[in-house]
């Protein structure tokens, strides 16, 4: 074979190697904080979507949840923000967490399923639901040029944008048809100490 045929044979190859792999990675293991100390959010269900979409370990793909053999949608308003989960963490079931990854919603334009943000945790939202934790961490991009709420506390949020919070708790507390319930806020503090207990020891 001609050498510049087999470099661009090569070149090929490695192109559909790596399409083809593209959605085979395990966004689970990634770290939970990235080479600059910042949390990593992987996003499942973009913004303004109704469809409940979640990343199956085992195919390694986003994929649409399933009830009663059909794809879930919220009966409600969309996701508010995007919605996913904080890599390498699992909320202890031994500790009254679900035995899933930490939940996370980010706040800002819409991104598609399988990116992989760096983010501000601001709070979480400490609901309870069927007796066990399901704890909603709030974020911003790490990136100010995403964050168009620009803020970077909790005391900005409350202070700037208070209706974001109350938004927020009243779509977790009615999205749903099983009922929960909410205890509160969660300082930034604590919110932060939260992703680092349950997250996985490497």
């Amino acid at each position: 074979m001609h050498r510049q045929t087999f470099y661009r044979f090569s070149i090929i190859v490695l192109f559909l190697f790596q399409m083809s792999c593209g959605g085979k990675k395990d966004y689970k293991s990634i770290p939970t904080f990235d080479a600059n100390g910042k949390l990593n959010a992987v996003i499942e269900i973009p913004a303004g979507t109704n469809k409940k979409i979640e990343f199956d370990p085992d195919t390694k793909q986003f994929k649409t949840d399933q009830r009663d053999g059909r794809d879930r949608i919220i009966p409600f308003l969309p996701y508010p923000g995007n919605y996913g989960f904080v890599p390498s963490t699992l909320s202890d079931s031994q500790k009254g967490g679900d035995g899933d990854p930490v939940d996370i919603i980010v706040i800002c334009e819409t991104q598609p399923s399988g990116t992989v943000m760096p983010v501000i945790p601001i709070t979480m939202l400490k609901l309870i639901d069927n007796d066990e934790e399901d704890f909603k961490v709030i974020a911003v991009p790490a990136d100010q040029k995403l964050n168009a709420l620009g803020i970077t506390t909790l005391e900005e949020l409350r202070a700037k944008k208070p209706a974001v919070l109350e938004i927020i708790e009243k779509w977790f507390l009615s999205y749903d048809t099983e009922p929960a319930s909410s205890l509160g806020w969660a300082s930034q503090k604590e919110t932060l100490e939260y992703i680092r207990s349950n997250a996985k020891k490497p």
